[in-house]
């Protein structure tokens, strides 16, 4: 469950037509995804729907606010390696000084922060399948209740990689796997030759930035 590990896979999110009108509009991509999907008003339509609003609210303990979404498109083709990690980082607007958000950088050209720990315990993320995915396809793998270990260092997390035993996050076309950014995961590399793994990953806080700083 969500509160206890960090992670809960909820399936059928989205039906066979929401699938695939996502996967024609966001998915003709020759590189590994796409940083601007809340472009597409499609996406930010559903992102913004009372439902999920409801969803995300509901495990937040507060009104979501919708702050990012990344669509991930990883073949053989296009594949690439994840080491075990934490989601440290949030797009906004502007670069300004704010205590306690550091350090910077810019990723597609959008400023990104690393933020206290306190607002990384108030987001959640979504991720909502578009294809079957397993180990075969880079499937996401996951440390349970890693998320309540505040900023992990390379040592800790080695040290936790080392005692634990990762749960691999299966999923069919359509579930969605909500997750928290500070849970310790990780995925491998695609091996099979024919197939895709496209997610739809969408960030939500239950916190305001800090005056001057503005969700991206």
């Amino acid at each position: 469950m969500l509160s206890d590990d960090g992670f809960e896979l909820i399936p059928s999110v989205l039906d066979t037509n929401q699938i695939a009108t996502l996967r024609s509009r966001l998915c003709v991509t020759s590189g590994a995804g796409w940083r601007g999907t809340l472009s597409d008003p499609v996406v930010r339509d559903l992102a913004s729907s009372p439902e999920m609003l409801a969803l995300m609210s509901r495990h937040l303990g507060g009104p979501a606010r919708l702050v990012r979404a990344i669509l991930f498109d990883k073949s053989a083709s296009t594949n690439w390696l994840v080491p075990w990690h934490q989601d440290l980082t949030i797009a906004v607007k502007e670069r300004a000084d704010a205590e306690g958000y550091g350090p910077w950088s810019v990723k597609d050209g959008i400023h990104h922060v690393q933020p206290p720990v306190a607002m990384l315990e108030q987001m959640l993320a979504i991720r909502l399948h578009l294809d079957d995915c397993d180990a075969s396809t880079g499937a996401l793998q996951v440390i349970p209740r890693t998320h309540i270990m505040g900023r992990l260092d390379a040592a800790a997390i080695q040290r936790m990689r080392s005692i634990s035993q990762p749960v691999l996050c299966a999923a069919r076309a359509g579930d969605a796997l909500l997750m928290r950014p500070l849970l310790l995961h990780a995925s491998g590399r695609a091996t099979a030759a024919e197939r895709r793994r496209r997610v739809l990953h969408i960030e939500y806080s239950a916190r305001e930035l800090p005056v001057p700083l503005e969700w991206s």
